[in-house]
């Protein structure tokens, strides 16, 4: 049995790419049991493809027939379902939501994709950068002059695998309940809008303007940006409240009177050039000697080398390394039934057996499953 609050769920997730496969991370580092279907013929898989951690995989060839039914009795005893194809590929394959939830009424399908199952863009290609695009997201992201794609967080994983992990996560205690499966629509166009609700409430108060570095929380205000140190390093300030602020002026020996205009937004171009300059006359590390564990909202800004030797991810515990892969560690931790990695990203059909085994396959069916070439 793995380990962690979802240990004793069952999941079967259909190999994607992106947010698909996160999700199927998320729940494994929580415990659930997580079988991915591969293609047979595909590519071996790398240890350091770390989403594809702590799952077991069958490789089967979908255009069986013998190979769909081995899906559809996998699907029997599964407690989810993960899938990550543009809409109607499951359904031509034979394994839609009709026939799974017929053979398994307390299924909860969990569909992802860009924009979702229905609208005028179902169809599209698209990537991340899109997705967040239609949402008033991405406009409010970058400098003055363009907005910027905030890497896949926004849309992939935030708008997409975190919600498709909430909904399954939501659909399956719905099941337990009552007896009844559902489907699952995760778009990742509705996941990063639902992303943007604070924000949406700041715009219909007055409190939020059209344009980037412009508002309170995008780079416009001197208090909450980044500036370039001595080193040529980095570091983050986030001094919102006023007593933050305060000792921001006081551990940087400030005493420029125009600095009491805090939130005045026609003082804060100036003052941003002055608290550069003030930043540029020390290095990143003195400024962490500094600042750093104090109420002023700091934090120097770490790249992905820095950041797994950083004292508090540290202590944390934060990263670890698997199979010498350095990665983030399981997230939330829970006091009575902590995650954990499952094992190594597996090699495609590593599992073809021994998992087939475990969700009920006998000897004799995955014998002919072999013969068909359908695994």
């Amino acid at each position: 049995m793995a380990q962690g609050p979802l240990s004793g769920l069952k999941v079967l997730e259909f190999a994607g790419l992106g947010p698909a496969p996160f999700c199927g991370m998320l729940l494994s580092d929580l415990g659930a049991e997580v079988v991915r279907i591969d293609r047979k013929g595909g590519d071996d898989g790398a240890s350091d493809l770390v989403t594809g951690r702590g799952r077991r995989s069958v490789a089967l060839d979908l255009k069986s027939p013998a190979a769909v039914e081995a899906c559809l009795k996998l699907m029997e005893g599964a407690d989810g379902l993960i899938e990550g194809f543009r809409p109607g590929v499951m359904e031509r394959l034979g394994l839609g939501p009709d026939p799974a939830l017929a053979r398994n009424p307390r299924l909860v399908y969990g569909r992802m994709t860009g924009w979702g199952q229905t609208g005028p863009y179902a169809q599209a290609a698209g990537h991340d950068i899109n997705y967040i695009a239609i949402t008033g997201a991405l406009a409010a992201i970058g400098t003055a002059d363009k907005p910027t794609p905030p890497l896949n967080l926004v849309g992939d994983f935030g708008g997409g695998a975190l919600y498709l992990a909430f909904g399954l996560l939501a659909g399956v205690i719905h099941a337990h309940q009552t007896g009844r499966g559902q489907v699952i629509d995760c778009a990742m166009s509705d996941g990063a809008a639902s992303l943007m609700a604070m924000f949406y409430g700041f715009k219909a108060a007055g409190l939020w303007g059209e344009g980037r570095a412009a508002n309170l929380l995008d780079g416009g205000a001197h208090f909450y940006d980044t500036y370039r140190c001595a080193d040529g390093r980095w570091i983050s300030i986030g001094a919102i409240e006023p007593r933050f602020y305060q000792l921001l002026l006081e551990k940087t020996g400030i005493t420029d009177p125009q600095f009491q205009r805090q939130m005045d937004p026609a003082a804060w171009p100036q003052l941003r050039d002055k608290l550069a300059a003030r930043f540029a006359l020390k290095t990143r590390d003195d400024w962490c000697a500094l600042l750093g564990g104090t109420d002023v909202c700091f934090a120097p800004v770490l790249d992905m080398d820095e950041a797994p030797a950083h004292p508090h991810n540290l202590a944390r515990g934060t990263f670890v390394a698997v199979a010498g892969v350095t990665q983030p560690a399981p997230a939330p931790r829970f006091s009575a039934t902590p995650g954990a990695i499952q094992g190594v990203p597996p090699k495609i059909g590593a599992d073809n057996d021994q998992a087939l085994t475990d969700w009920g396959f006998s000897a004799e069916a995955i014998a002919a499953l072999r013969a068909e070439g359908a695994l």
